[in-house]
């Protein structure tokens, strides 16, 4: 029989008590939705641009089909971590049919989250199993 040992993240910042427990209510995010967060965090996105991003991001490992991108974008809409943009390009250089999204505030701090889990997961596992050389 395996031993079963729990390991438990702590996670310090300025959130109060609730927000917290609502972050972690949401963790772990799927690659997919963590990648999407990401981009995001760093301006205004189409979900095309999403695609092309996160492609590029992850060096092709990551390839999202119209069917998970946008069932996750409308499922990030449905939690509140984004939103869409009203701010449109020059129609001249842009199709008019395309939404724009954005992170909110509580997407960042469920991204924040989830980075923070994510890091202690590598310490942990750095500490049981070694760094490889090439990393």
């Amino acid at each position: 029989m395996i031993a079963s040992q729990a390991y438990y993240i702590c996670f310090c910042a300025s959130m109060s008590s609730k927000d917290q427990a609502a972050t972690d209510d949401l963790t772990p995010l799927s690659p997919t939705v963590f990648h999407i967060l990401l981009s995001l965090g760093e301006g205004e996105r189409h979900g095309y641009a999403l695609k092309r991003e996160i492609s590029l991001r992850t060096g092709g490992k990551l390839k999202l089909g119209p069917g998970v991108l946008y069932g996750s974008i409308n499922k990030l809409l449905g939690l509140g971590l984004i939103e869409e943009s009203d701010a449109r390009p020059d129609p001249h250089l842009d199709d008019e049919r395309r939404r724009y999204y954005r992170i909110t505030p509580y997407g960042r701090k469920v991204a924040q989250t989830e980075a923070a889990r994510m890091r202690e997961l590598v310490r942990l596992a750095a500490a049981r199993f070694g760094v490889p050389k090439h990393a």
